[in-house]
């Protein structure tokens, strides 16, 4: 019993970054990168790979070291994790150009994005490595969710075709095209319906929440 108690909190863990702690959608930190780099699926794949990486590597090793570290010195050592893992992705990333030079300045900016700092002090810092590592992927992984859903829907819509490595896999092929929807008041617009949609499902999920 004990057993399947702990399979099933490292479970919940995993899965609350998808919906219930989402970090774009709920908790609304991490914004500003998911609406400038959403434009294209290729960035946001590797955008959403770098952020799993670094969420979950800094999670794991801030637990681990989470007794050892003075309160008055926390914040800097949590930086200088992330920061090191943030580096590790920064080279890595390097040796693909294309990429790299689409995403610029917000692979070095991981380093003070809110959700992963967020992650660190409010969870990590408490938490046991398993939960800790658990709760980076699901974090993660929920925010790649959304990005990728945001990017097709921009892409596909606001180009007519979607392209990946120099390949178009999806082509519409229509002529005219919402071109704003690749611009930036196509992130909002985008983000805001997805928001809205989120809202619409758990109020479908908890219909007793609001009479009672």
């Amino acid at each position: 019993m004990i057993v399947e108690e702990k399979k099933k909190t490292l479970w919940g863990e995993l899965r609350k970054g998808f919906i219930t702690t989402n970090p774009l959608l709920v908790l609304m930190v991490g914004l500003c990168s998911a609406l400038a780099i959403s434009t294209r699926v290729e960035n946001c794949i590797f955008m959403g790979l770098a952020v799993i990486f670094v969420l979950t590597c800094s999670n794991v090793i801030i637990s681990l070291i989470r007794n050892f570290i003075p309160d008055q010195v926390r914040i800097p050592i949590y930086i200088v994790v992330i920061a090191s893992f943030v580096t590790i992705v920064d080279l890595t990333l390097k040796t693909i150009p294309a990429v790299y030079e689409r995403l610029g300045v917000w692979i070095p900016l991981i380093v003070v994005n809110c959700i992963i700092l967020a992650r660190a002090e409010g969870y990590a810092s408490s938490a046991k490595v398993s939960h800790a590592l658990m709760d980076g992927l699901g974090i993660g992984m929920g925010y790649t969710t959304v990005l990728l859903i945001m990017s097709v829907f921009r892409e596909l819509f606001g180009t007519g075709k979607i392209v990946l490595f120099d390949k178009t896999i999806i082509n519409l092929h229509i002529k005219a095209v919402p071109v704003i929807l690749i611009m930036f008041p196509g992130a909002f617009i985008t983000f805001a319906l997805l928001s809205a949609l989120l809202q619409w499902y758990q109020a479908r999920k908890k219909p007793g929440t609001e009479e009672g």
